[in-house]
């Protein structure tokens, strides 16, 4: 599996914690994580090499070049970043053909290779909605945007880089965000769903990208079906959508203590600083 996140040098104790949930729960597979990013010093990437060694992963630091982003609309809002998930078919190596992307604040606590193995069935990629907790957000979003599917969330995102870098054109993606950067929230996901929405595959969030701040809303639209124990056997992918982070120290809702234990293991496995 080749796994990809975008990240600056704060966000790495995160990856850590990240890495140590897949290692766990994924035993024997064999990953290769690659990470695009603009300016970590290669110190501070040492961490991440040393846990991906004694893994057996195969680490893949990809030092995104500045000079691509020349004609991009780059602000304090809109930082360059922002493009590299979006961009990664022109960013990754060619003889990479699919790759799923992970947003480091997300946990693996299930077998994650069914979803690898996902048929994208001629899609760009595959993605989850939230839409089932968020109806009126997503009527918004789709007004906003003058889209008409559901409003997909980037965090995870299973990519066939190979049509990508057929029908991503870094220029058309950076003329869209010069047009209608007001507009724009949660900027790259809102320019995945803007100009990629009707080429995603859904995803069921429940099992591959759970919104962790929503769990009743899952224990009710499912008559009661998904409970903790359920998530604790299905789900594969915990996200920690939103502003409130469990690595912060008021964090309460109900996934945080899972979180720490995974932090845990990464301190005394790791010396992970989370």
């Amino acid at each position: 599996m080749c796994l990809l996140t975008t990240l600056d040098q704060n966000y790495l104790p995160q990856l850590q914690v990240l890495l140590t949930s897949l290692a766990v729960n994924n035993p024997g597979e064999a990953v290769t994580l690659v990470l695009l990013h603009s300016a970590i010093p290669e110190e501070r990437l040492s961490s991440i090499r040393n846990q991906c060694d004694a893994c057996g992963y195969s680490f893949c630091p990809i030092r995104v070049d500045d000079r691509l982003f020349q004609g991009a609309p780059v602000t304090r809002q809109y930082p360059k970043e922002m493009y590299y998930r979006l961009l990664a078919p022109h960013l990754l190596p060619r003889e990479i053909k699919r790759v799923l992307y992970l947003d480091p604040d997300t946990l693996v606590i299930n077998p994650i290779r069914p979803l690898w193995e996902t048929d994208l069935k001629g899609n760009l990629f595959a993605a989850a909605a939230h839409t089932g907790k968020t109806e009126l957000a997503s009527g918004v979003n789709q007004l906003r945007l003058g889209t008409e599917g559901d409003y997909y969330n980037s965090g995870v995102l299973l990519m066939d880089l190979e049509a990508g870098r057929r029908e991503i054109l870094p220029q058309h993606l950076f003329d869209y965000v010069a047009r209608h950067g007001r507009e724009l929230i949660l900027p790259d996901q809102d320019v995945l769903n803007a100009l990629y929405n009707q080429r995603i595959l859904p995803l069921e969030d429940a099992l591959w990208n759970y919104d962790a701040r929503y769990y009743r809303s899952y224990l009710l639209r499912s008559g009661g079906l998904y409970d903790l124990r359920w998530v604790m056997a299905h789900t594969a992918i915990l996200h920690f959508c939103g502003k409130e982070k469990p690595w912060k120290p008021k964090y309460i809702r109900r996934f945080g203590i899972l979180y720490q234990h995974y932090a845990q293991l990464a301190r005394n496995r790791w010396g992970a600083a989370i």
